[in-house]
């Protein structure tokens, strides 16, 4: 069924969201419209500065309204470790933790071929800029996904760390969550858990 022109226009642009479907969509849409229209203004508004005025922070790429995000410009921060994540959500997530006070590299994404990613796409040119500027760097920690492209742009980025020779290059660890039972576990998480084990 079609409403009015402007409120297609609406339901459309609700769906355009992830996770959003159309009966999603068709809700949102008239709760603005029935009784939540100052808040509709507000986030209308929000949303129009947010995405024209923020950018990319020149040195790790991650979402800033400044030249440099907050963690870059931190002096506090240890200069010596370069974490490298996906996104800039893998930031907050490894950030929640408390247990890394390092620097940080945003890839925006993965290899994968089948989409057209390939190493261009990903920021490794960037990336490795920034390894052959910085001396500062000691570590790098590749932080990708554990799914076969983000294990192919660990890889990808390993090599490429050891061709410089000048850096530890690690990978953080996969295997069974904390607090879990290995008969609920499934086999994959299990076999990872197996060949990453570590002494102790």
């Amino acid at each position: 069924m079609s409403y009015t022109q402007l409120v297609d226009q609406l339901i459309h642009a609700l769906r355009s969201l992830p996770g959003i479907g159309p009966r999603s969509a068709q809700r949102m849409a008239f709760y603005l419209l029935q009784q939540g229209r100052n808040d509709g203004l507000s986030l209308a508004k929000t949303l129009e500065q947010t995405l024209t005025q923020v950018g990319n922070c020149k040195r790790c790429r991650t979402f800033s309204e400044h030249d440099t995000c907050n963690i870059c410009s931190n002096t506090k921060r240890d200069s010596s470790l370069l974490c490298i994540v996906e996104t800039p959500i893998d930031i907050l997530a490894i950030e929640h933790t408390n247990s890394y006070r390092g620097l940080y590299f945003v890839l925006m994404g993965h290899l994968s071929p089948i989409d057209g990613l390939g190493p261009n796409e990903i920021g490794i040119n960037e990336l490795s800029s920034l390894l052959n500027s910085e001396n500062e760097i000691k570590e790098i920690i590749i932080a990708t996904n554990p799914t076969v492209e983000g294990e192919a742009t660990a890889q990808y980025i390993a090599n490429l760390a050891h061709l410089m020779e000048k850096f530890k290059c690690t990978r953080i660890a996969h295997g069974i969550p904390f607090g879990g039972e290995l008969e609920y576990t499934d086999s994959n998480t299990l076999a990872q858990a197996l060949a990453k084990r570590t002494e102790i």
